[in-house]
C-alpha cells in the first residue's frame, strides 16, 4: 500500500512539473538512529535511571537462589514448621521478584519509547532542515527498495543532527 501511494505521489509530482528538474533525496532513518549521538546519551540515561532496580532483582534473584540451596540442603533436618516456613518464604520471594521484573519491565519499556520518541522527533527536525537549506523537493525514507548513493542524504541528516545536539 505504500508502495502504491509512493508510486502515485511521484507520478503526480512529475506529471504536474513537467519537465522541471526535481532535487530528490533519500534518507536511511534506521542508521541515523544507531548512529545519532542524542541515542547514546538516551541509553546512558537508561542505564543510569534503571541500574539501581536491575541490581536490586539481582540480588533479589540470588537471596531466592540461596533460599531455595538451603532449603533443598536441609529440608531433612528441619522441623516441619520449619520447612513449611521456609517453603512459603521462598514462594513469597519468588512472586515478589516476579511482580518487580514485570514492573521493571514495563517501566523500562515505557522509558526507552519516550527516549526513541524524542529522537524520532529530532530526527525529523533534522530532515526538515536539511531539506530547506538544501532546497529538497522530495526526501523519502521508508518504503524504498533501492536508493543511488547520488540521492542518499543519510550522512548529511547525521552532521545536521550531531549540530542539533550541540
Amino acid at each position: 500500500m505504500k508502495n502504491r501511494i509512493s508510486l502515485f505521489l511521484m507520478l503526480m509530482i512529475f506529471a504536474g512539473v513537467g519537465h522541471a528538474e526535481l532535487k530528490i533525496g533519500f534518507v536511511n532513518v534506521a542508521k541515523v538512529l544507531e548512529k545519532a549521538p542524542q541515542a547514546a546519551k538516551a541509553k546512558t540515561r537508561l542505564e543510569t535511571e534503571f541500574s539501581p532496580r536491575d541490581k536490586a532483582l539481582v540480588a533479589q534473584q540470588k537471596e531466592i537462589k540461596t533460599l531455595e540451596e538451603k532449603l533443598s540442603r536441609d529440608s531433612a533436618v528441619m522441623s516441619e514448621d520449619e520447612r513449611r516456613r521456609l517453603e512459603k518464604d521462598v514462594l513469597d520471594k519468588k512472586r515478589d521478584a516476579a511482580r518487580a521484573q514485570q514492573e521493571f519491565s514495563e517501566d523500562f519499556n515505557m522509558r526507552r519509547n519516550e527516549e526513541l520518541g524524542n529522537l524520532q522527533k529530532r530526527i525529523v527536525e533534522a530532515v526538515r532542515a536539511l531539506a530547506k537549506e538544501e532546497s529538497f523537493d522530495l526526501l523519502l525514507t521508508d518504503g524504498v527498495i533501492y536508493a543511488n548513493d547520488q540521492i542518499d542524504v543519510t550522512s548529511r541528516v547525521q552532521q545536521k543532527l550531531e549540530t542539533l545536539s550541540q
